[in-house]
């Protein structure tokens, strides 16, 4: 990789010199990790539906090119670009949210994804980032000027976004957005009165998708009660990793991707388990957990509050997403179709999730302090 001097003032050789380039090893070895996982988990999985053995491979590597792409000229960014993009995405990713309601594919009794050509794209991933992004800009202007006014506003995206993958519906994505939003307001310093309340209300609405929603009830039964119900998937993903071991039963293997449809996207931390053994499972984890923390460490650090809620979202939403897709594959949480990041195959996840690290890595580039900078005009 070329490297710049310091006196360089280019636009990519400021981004070299203040960008996170840790950070983009960590991100880049995820990318890299999930393509070679796409050989070992897909080709079964294509056969089986009657296509050919690199369907998938193929489809995965050819939105890969584009989401190295993203990734990289996002970070490009200046936090004022970040904010104009995420708000172009939003309005048009609620246009297209609005859309997959009445004209988007029906699959397994959902409406998530809108045709385009011959591809189709799920516009809940490219809303989750921009939603997460303008959240944070209208929390850190109601900080300087109305509190009351900016959380009204957030929350009232908040009610939109969440209604919209509701009526798809999309209970996976909507944990997703409420988790992170509630961390925002958090962040944001809202009263603890309001945080007790965002509390009850997300309690009440887990409660009445328990009671109203079938399915949502049947994951939720069967996960503490595994004898209620079908439980095959997520029992084959806990053999397949005990099966694997330490250092696993070597690639192509491995039984877990013959036998479980989703072994490809929900379930592919357990065909690397099951493949490359307990060590390359803990080496994701960690990848994970270092992408997150170093972000929220350099986030935290930020002076502008508008970058230090908007980078600090994009990472905990990026982390949640990992953490769920996870937890379902040991068993820790009911089971719930979420793509891993960067490792899954899906060509909407992986752009989206791209743009999502791109908007981070470009809002935590180090910048000049505003109170330097403020001493140096003095």
């Amino acid at each position: 990789m070329k490297t710049f001097a310091r006196t360089d003032r280019s636009p990519l050789g400021e981004w070299w010199w203040t960008v996170d380039r840790w950070s983009i090893v960590a991100l880049l070895a995820l990318i890299c990790m999930g393509a070679i996982l796409s050989f070992a988990a897909s080709p079964a999985v294509a056969v089986r539906i009657g296509q050919s053995s690199m369907h998938f491979v193929t489809r995965q590597f050819l939105f890969l090119i584009p989401a190295v792409a993203v990734l990289f000229a996002t970070s490009l960014l200046a936090p004022r670009g970040v904010r104009r993009v995420a708000f172009v995405l939003l309005g048009v990713g609620l246009v297209m949210l609005v859309l997959t309601l009445f004209v988007g594919a029906d699959i397994k009794g959902a409406r998530r994804w809108l045709g385009i050509g011959s591809f189709a794209i799920q516009p809940s991933e490219f809303v989750k980032p921009a939603f997460i992004v303008a959240v944070a800009w209208v929390f850190a202007e109601g900080g300087r000027h109305s509190r009351a006014l900016g959380f009204a506003l957030g929350a009232l995206l908040y009610v939109m976004v969440a209604g919209l993958f509701v009526l798809e519906p999309d209970f996976g994505q909507t944990l997703l957005v409420s988790l992170t939003f509630a961390a925002l307001v958090f962040l944001a310093g809202v009263s603890w009165l309001w945080i007790a309340g965002i509390a009850v209300a997300g309690l009440g609405g887990a409660v009445l998708a328990y009671v109203s929603v079938p399915h949502v009830a049947s994951r939720v039964d069967r996960f503490l009660d595994p004898a209620s119900g079908d439980t095959f998937q997520v029992d084959k993903a806990k053999e397949a990793i005990i099966h694997g071991g330490l250092t696993g039963v070597g690639p192509g293997e491995g039984i877990v991707k013959r036998v479980i449809p989703d072994a490809h996207t929900d379930f592919v931390f357990s065909v690397a388990a099951e493949e490359y053994g307990l060590i390359l499972g803990l080496v994701l984890i960690g990848l994970f957990g270092f992408v997150v923390v170093r972000g929220l460490a350099r986030a935290f650090s930020e002076e502008d509050q508008f970058v230090q809620l908007a980078a600090s979202g994009l990472f905990i939403l990026f982390g949640l997403q990992a953490f769920v897709n996870i937890g379902v594959n040991v068993t820790l949480l009911p089971a719930k179709g979420m793509t891993l990041p960067f490792i899954s195959y899906g060509g909407s996840s992986l752009v989206a999730l791209a743009l999502a690290m791109g908007m981070a890595l470009a809002l935590t580039r180090r910048r000049p302090s505003l109170r330097l900078l403020q001493e140096y005009r003095a």
